[in-house]
């Protein structure tokens, strides 16, 4: 660009910014509109805002007497041996646990017949077949987006529910000749 016209562009920046400081530092004055909001306000009806010390000095004096609760625990306090309470069944008291939720089992007609190694590693292969459907999946690895092998095993498979984080086993499966495979 030739010099002459980076000076218009520079005057013409020079103008634009002196227009938006003086948009910016001239604030328009609070009309009655808004100001009429702030003195129509109801105070707070507070009697007497002076500290009472008397009463202060009294409550700091009082003495504590526990009733046998313990405010920090969730569990509440036995009663005390009474004729009245020994006939009474007790509820348990406190949180309510679920029980756990059952171990996560293998789909359908999955069933794990088999397991091997790779020859120049270390990793131990799990056979699982559905149906006639065959699955081959070493330790580590998931079976159906759903299950992680965990620890493949010369008799059982471990597993785990990748949702849940529960983990199961399972035994292996005998063949029709009741040999389990080795």
């Amino acid at each position: 660009m030739r010099q002459k016209t980076q000076m218009a562009i520079l005057g013409g920046l020079i103008l634009l910014a002196t227009l938006v400081w003086y948009m910016n530092s001239t604030k328009p004055a609070p009309t009655a509109a808004t100001t009429s909001a702030f003195q129509n306000y109801p105070l707070l009806a507070v009697e007497n805002p002076q500290l009472h010390r008397s009463l202060m000095e009294t409550a700091q004096k009082t003495e504590y007497h526990s009733l046998g609760r313990n405010p920090f625990s969730a569990v509440a306090a036995p009663l005390p041996e009474t004729r009245s309470n020994v006939a009474k069944v007790h509820a348990p008291i406190g949180p309510v646990v679920p029980p756990p939720p059952p171990p996560p089992m293998l789909p359908g007609n999955m069933k794990f017949f088999g397991y091997g190694t790779v020859p120049n590693g270390t990793v131990r292969l799990a056979f699982l077949s559905d149906g006639e459907e065959v699955y081959i999946v070493p330790e580590g690895d998931t079976l159906l987006g759903r299950y992680r092998v965990l620890k493949v095993n010369n008799t059982t498979l471990e597993f785990e529910e990748i949702a849940t984080g529960q983990r199961n086993t399972v035994a292996l499966v005998p063949d029709e000749q009741g040999v389990a495979p080795s």
